[in-house]
């Protein structure tokens, strides 16, 4: 379902646009990820510009379950955690390091948003079909309206982020794009 409305108090939520998983040029996107960081800067421009919040969110582990996939044994870099710098972080956001895949499980998103007022969330990020998608399913679980800017995620792989797009998401939320979603700041 496209965007209807923006709520009273939207926040918008950005999921690990960091230079870790950024920065990795071996292994592609669905869409350039320079495009993806410069939609998801453009959001949170606009938002601080309006005084909404801004949640920048990123990875700096996992969870201990085994799993078929495998894990490399490495250890990241030391700035692998740290935001692009595209997304140009300010006082005033709210950061959220996680360690799971979505960014509500075991941190203090639930209620810093709820001590806010905000009542929809607008997420962006990688990967769709991992941390925007998870992240998206907790919001919902939790009450809040979700709003999917598609044009502010990615995946490293094309069946999972159409998947997340076309079946997931619209039973989760509102699809829309940056500008789309830019338009109702005029409205």
């Amino acid at each position: 379902m496209p965007l209807t409305h923006l709520d009273k108090t939207p926040a918008l939520v950005i999921i690990d646009l960091q230079k870790g998983i950024v920065s990795v040029p071996t292994i592609p996107t669905v869409h350039p990820i320079a495009g993806i960081v410069q939609q998801a800067a453009t959001l949170a421009t606009a938002f601080r510009a309006r005084g909404f919040p801004v949640v920048l969110v990123n990875v700096a582990g996992r969870a201990p379950g085994r799993t078929d996939a495998p894990r490399p044994d490495v250890t990241p870099p030391p700035d692998y955690a740290d935001l692009v710098p595209e997304l140009n972080p300010q006082p005033t956001d709210h950061r959220i390091t996680k360690t799971r895949w979505g960014a509500f499980h075991g941190t203090s998103l639930d209620a810093y948003l709820r001590d806010l007022g905000v009542t929809q969330i607008v997420l962006s990020g990688v990967a769709t079909s991992i941390g925007v998608e998870s992240t998206a399913r907790a919001a919902y679980d939790l009450g809040y309206n979700v709003v999917l800017a598609t044009d502010a995620m990615t995946d490293r792989n094309a069946a999972a982020h159409t998947n997340s797009v076309t079946l997931i998401f619209p039973r989760l939320g509102e699809t829309t794009t940056t500008p789309q979603l830019l338009t109702n700041f005029t409205t």
